[in-house]
């Protein structure tokens, strides 16, 4: 899960480097592995990318090198390829244009889509990540119009052909020096994305892109809306951004299901559900959702399930959150249950999120270095911890431990979201099922394994009812949600046994960290992935 951020000024003179700096301080939530920023001035390109958290990556004197009018910001945790700097987007292709691309999401196809650029294309890819193989479908389509400059209709014949080969959850912002920002989304909208903009005193409109709305409401800039799904939004200056609806039928519909897009809808706008669970800041609006009021209704709906455990809801003392994304769920939910709410634990904020982080010791060794428990809350008290999601119980383990060190009698824990039984493939780390708790396990199983009295889990139905209540007049028509965490039902139509077995033999935690692999051990990863 990345944040990405672009930036198009109305003056040519000023610099977009701050506001993209800004931009990825209030993504950092999204991705704490890398961060980078390409900026462009009057056709050149300056860059800085590195890994890290974007406070240490971007200096003062870094950020001065960065000069231009437009850019692209990129955070990034490793979801498709390795770790290493070579990773860390966005990305550039110099033919056609002199393209840059950030992208948020996973391509399912991606190994089918490097063969294509080898073969046909003729293309040559540098690193593992999946998002150097969208940009150069990009670049090959768009060198296919083999024009001096571009227009709209060229951009979007191309994208809809990129729409055609890429199958997958992905939000994008390309660059093109000269010309200007293009953002779009995949066909089913997986991955999120919202455009803004901002009028200046002389009438000249600055434009803007982000994974979240936080990022144009801290910038001040005006909501103009979401991408929706298989749409692409042109920003140019001096304009209004050209937008345009795309029929579409991807590569996967070929085979699984015909996917068209109509006008102001889409077929299948099926958006992650993990956005509003987890990843998504509350302040942030994700297709007109507000995920401030999800998390609440998600709190009253588990509210509403423990009353109908007479005996569990007389036995709790005190409801206390996991901090921060479930504190929100957690108060609806004592209300509803009228039971005292506490905070009992304190975080401390220079600890970065336990979920994104690399490897499995990095996350069991930071728990308590970002959390500590006030035996003052805990002692003596039977206790509901409400944590927003439970996926490999490394953290609500570690936390449920310092519970009872605390003194808590008995500790009981409710999340917000179903049980985590299936890998997901649209660019969340949850790629081997052997590492989800809830994997093969009944509810006895997950409780004694985490070390709790008793462990409730949110029906989806619940979760999903939860979402869609809070959906706005700016919402499109979702047809739902993907899911496929929880019941294992892909989107896309092309994800079977063998496609999953190979990514996790891919994808384990043994082979993506404890050492890096040689050239002939990657290609041979790959190749079992065919």
């Amino acid at each position: 899960m990345c944040g990405i951020v672009g930036v198009l000024l109305g003056h040519h003179d000023n610099h977009a480097n701050c506001e993209l700096y800004e931009g990825l301080n209030l993504l950092q939530h999204r991705g704490q592995d890398a961060a980078g920023i390409v900026t462009s001035e009057h056709g050149h390109l300056f860059q800085r990318k590195e890994k890290g958290l974007v406070r240490d990556v971007f200096t003062k004197d870094a950020l001065r090198g960065l000069r231009g009018h437009m850019g692209l910001a990129h955070v990034r945790y490793p979801t498709a390829g390795s770790s290493s700097n070579a990773e860390t987007q966005p990305f550039y292709v110099n033919s056609p244009y002199g393209i840059t691309l950030a992208h948020n999401g996973n391509l399912t196809n991606s190994e089918e889509l490097k063969k294509f650029l080898d073969v046909e294309a003729h293309r040559h890819i540098n690193t593992t990540s999946d998002s150097e193989v969208l940009l150069n479908v990009l670049a090959y389509e768009l060198q296919l119009v083999d024009k001096h400059r571009l227009d709209h209709l060229d951009i979007f014949s191309a994208v809809t052909n990129v729409m055609d080969r890429c199958r997958g959850g992905y939000a994008v912002i390309a660059m093109v020096p000269g010309y200007g920002l293009i953002a779009f989304r995949d066909p089913h909208g997986v991955r999120p994305l919202v455009i803004g903009k901002r009028e200046n005193k002389d009438g000249t409109l600055d434009y803007i892109s982000a994974s979240e709305s936080v990022v144009l409401d801290c910038l001040g800039y005006e909501l103009v809306g979401d991408v929706l799904p298989g749409e692409c939004v042109i920003l140019r200056t001096k304009r209004h951004p050209s937008k345009e609806k795309q029929k579409t039928i991807s590569h996967a519909d070929t085979i699984v299901r015909a996917m068209c897009l109509s006008e102001g809808s889409s077929t299948s706008f099926t958006p992650c559900i993990f956005e509003y669970v987890y990843f998504a800041r509350p302040d942030s609006l994700i297709d007109g959702v507000s995920v401030y009021k999800a998390r609440l209704a998600m709190g009253e709906a588990l509210g509403r399930k423990i009353q109908q455990m007479p005996k569990l809801l007389a036995d709790i003392d005190v409801i206390i959150p996991v901090p921060d994304t479930s504190r929100v769920a957690a108060l609806q939910m004592s209300v509803l249950l009228n039971k005292t709410y506490r905070e009992g634990f304190i975080k401390n904020r220079y600890v970065g999120r336990t979920f994104i982080m690399p490897g499995q010791a990095e996350r069991v060794a930071s728990v308590r270095r970002k959390l500590n428990a006030m035996p003052l809350e805990f002692k003596d008290k039977n206790v509901m911890l409400v944590d927003d999601s439970i996926v490999r119980g490394t953290t609500c383990k570690e936390i449920i431990n310092m519970a009872r060190e605390a003194g808590a009698a008995k500790v009981y824990v409710a999340s917000c979201a179903p049980e985590i039984r299936y890998p997901n493939v649209y660019g969340i780390d949850m790629p081997t099922r052997q590492e989800l708790v809830a994997y093969n396990r009944t509810l006895n199983d997950i409780s004694r394994y985490l070390g709790a009295d008793e462990v409730v889990f949110q029906n989806l139905e619940d979760l999903v009812n939860s979402v869609l209540q809070c959906s706005s007049d700016t919402s499109p028509v979702f047809s739902g949600f993907d899911t496929s965490v929880f019941n294992g039902k892909y989107i896309t139509g092309d994800i079977d046994e063998a496609y999953i077995e190979g990514l996790e033999n891919f994808r384990n935690e043994s082979s993506k960290f404890a050492r890096t692999p040689s050239e002939p051990e990657i290609d041979g990863l790959y190749n079992s992935l065919r």
